[in-house]
């Protein structure tokens, strides 16, 4: 427990050295976020009956998975989950990630507009931003906009509140990119549930909840960051209306995936070549105790004292730092792949859990590039301002999944 109670400072502390304007950092709103962390974590994993009704979200990922499944099988025979007219030389030796796991985007991108039509989505965030505007007093557009990255994307959430981004201060403009950075889509929350599923009982659940208690922890680290100097930007939730029925959201809804899962195909194969050539390079160098140098090793030497900081024991932390140096660098759908790999005596299934929590988060270079060319094609006028507020966001999201990892290191 101290261990991550040091850690939770530490990961503050390092928001306190990057602040612009230490004079108005609030204590009000630390207090206020940190209990709200806390409180988050108790309720979510210390509380069994809570926890069992994320264990039986784990039956929602398997029905989706066999739905998909279906699907692909249909159109792709056996190298999309079909019957093999062969015998496996191996367990799992017929799984094929771009046939039978990434299809799973489509359908969800197609579900989730679907309960945007259906003002399910809408309802749920407007009852977060309640929330967060009753304990953190966040204005009304940004607790939207907050909320609203709890459920959808990083491009997708600054829509909601469009018609308020021109008029948002510095410090909100910068919660909103941070939260977007600190949290994932439930597009693809499912498909880091479904690769995820046969090392972490009850994922889903505990992907859930992490994206959850991020969400103050990414307003906790940007308003220290950069706090708050001016009148918060007032708003009601802004509703578009894209969808004119049933079949236009799924028809809509699945298209939008089609351009997702080709990002997450393209960018899963550059970034994987790209660590490949760099791996190469670096075995070039002399043997470090008997091991050739890799990328993943120099990172996980780097993140090492931040997983420790998580409550992950030391003898561990070299393994669970590469794997938050990839999802840092490369993205953390890499760093999920690498984690289901890690045989199992290497980490504990506690350790297990507590990384998966500091990884729940869009925070990396590519994400960057994606928020600010949706977020700045929203609002020309401070494309400048977002484009330089961009690396500072990937450290704020960084910081807020890992105090994160930290709450759960706390209650596991």
């Amino acid at each position: 427990m101290f261990q991550c109670i040091l850690g939770l400072f530490a990961f503050l502390g390092v928001a306190v050295l990057l602040s612009e304007n230490k004079e108005k950092i609030s204590v009000r709103l630390i207090v206020s976020a940190i209990a709200l962390q806390l409180v988050l974590g108790v309720v979510t994993l210390k509380f069994a009956w809570i926890r069992q009704g994320f264990f039986y979200l784990n039956g929602l990922v398997t029905a989706l998975s066999k739905a998909t499944g279906e699907g692909t099988a249909m159109v792709f025979g056996y190298i999309g989950g079909g019957t093999l007219p062969f015998k496996e030389s191996y367990p799992g030796a017929s799984f094929i990630l771009a046939f039978q796991s990434l299809p799973l985007i489509l359908v969800m991108s197609a579900l989730s507009a679907l309960l945007f039509y259906w003002k399910i989505i809408p309802a749920a965030v407007r009852s977060f931003s309640v929330i967060l505007n009753k304990t953190l007093g966040t204005g009304g557009a940004e607790g939207i906009g907050i909320s609203a990255n709890i459920f959808v994307g990083m491009v997708e959430a600054p829509l909601l509140v469009k018609p308020y981004l021109s008029d948002m201060t510095r410090s909100e403009l910068f919660t909103l990119m941070t939260c977007g950075m600190a949290t994932i889509a439930g597009t693809v929350m499912v498909l880091y549930a479904t690769i995820l599923k046969p090392v972490i009982p009850g994922i889903l659940g505990h992907i859930l909840t992490a994206s959850i208690i991020s969400a103050p922890a990414a307003i906790l680290i940007s308003k220290v960051m950069i706090p708050e100097t001016q009148d918060v930007t007032e708003g009601k939730l802004s509703t578009p209306t894209v969808y004119k029925s049933v079949m236009d959201a799924v028809t809509k809804g699945t298209v939008s995936g089609i351009d997702l899962m080709i990002n997450i195909v393209a960018m899963i194969i550059v970034l994987v070549a790209m660590v490949s050539l760099v791996n190469m390079t670096l075995g070039l160098m002399p043997l470090f105790n008997g091991e050739p140098f890799s990328l993943q090793r120099i990172l996980g030497w780097i993140m090492a004292p931040a997983t420790w900081l998580m409550g992950i024991p030391w003898s561990e932390a070299p393994t669970t730092g590469a794997l938050m140096g990839t999802k840092t660098i490369l993205n953390e759908f890499i760093a999920y792949l690498d984690l289901t790999r890690i045989p199992a005596g290497e980490i504990s299934e506690r350790s297990r859990i507590i990384i998966s929590y500091a990884m729940c988060g869009f925070a990396n270079p590519g994400s960057m590039g994606i928020m600010i060319g949706g977020m700045g094609g929203m609002v020309p006028e401070r494309r400048d301002e977002i484009v330089a507020l961009g690396l500072r966001s990937i450290v704020a999201g960084t910081l807020a999944t890992c105090m994160t990892g930290t709450v759960a290191g706390m209650f596991l």
